[in-house]
Order: C-alpha cells, then structure tokens, then sequence
C-alpha cells in the first residue's frame, strides 16, 4: 500500500464533493447524499504528514470509497 497524505485526502473529498464544514483541532468533512444519508470524514491540520494506514483506512470507511476509486480520483 502507497503512503498517502492529509492534502491528498482532502483533494480526493473536495472531487467527491464534500464540504469543508468545521475547522478547530481536527476539520469535519461532510456530504449529503440524494437519499439524504450524511457522510461526515474528520481529518489532522497535518497537511503533509502521511496518514497511518490504520486511520487512511477508517478515514475510507467514513467517506464510502475503497481505495482503488481513492487512487483513482487522485489521479484524475
């Protein structure tokens, strides 16, 4: 597995379309989906420090992607 950053994360959320909606000690990512479901990642001021792989993962788990359509959008 490729390490990846806190900014690279942020760039991936910003393409999926969430929002910016809190920044105080950690920032809070949100998007609503068209069922109305909320997806809510929260992510370090650490902009390019590599995220360990256990929190990348749960970091995942939030924004409902795996980690190839991750790659993917980062790419792009």
């Amino acid at each position: 597995m490729a390490s990846f950053t806190f900014e690279q994360f942020r760039t991936v959320l910003r393409k999926l379309g969430f929002e910016r909606v809190r920044s105080k000690k950690h920032e809070t990512w949100l998007k609503i989906l068209p069922n109305q479901a909320i997806l809510r990642v929260r992510i370090s001021h650490r902009h390019h420090q590599d995220i360990p792989k256990w929190l990348f993962h749960e970091m995942l788990r939030q924004a409902g992607i795996d980690e190839d359509r991750f790659s993917k959008l980062l790419k792009s």
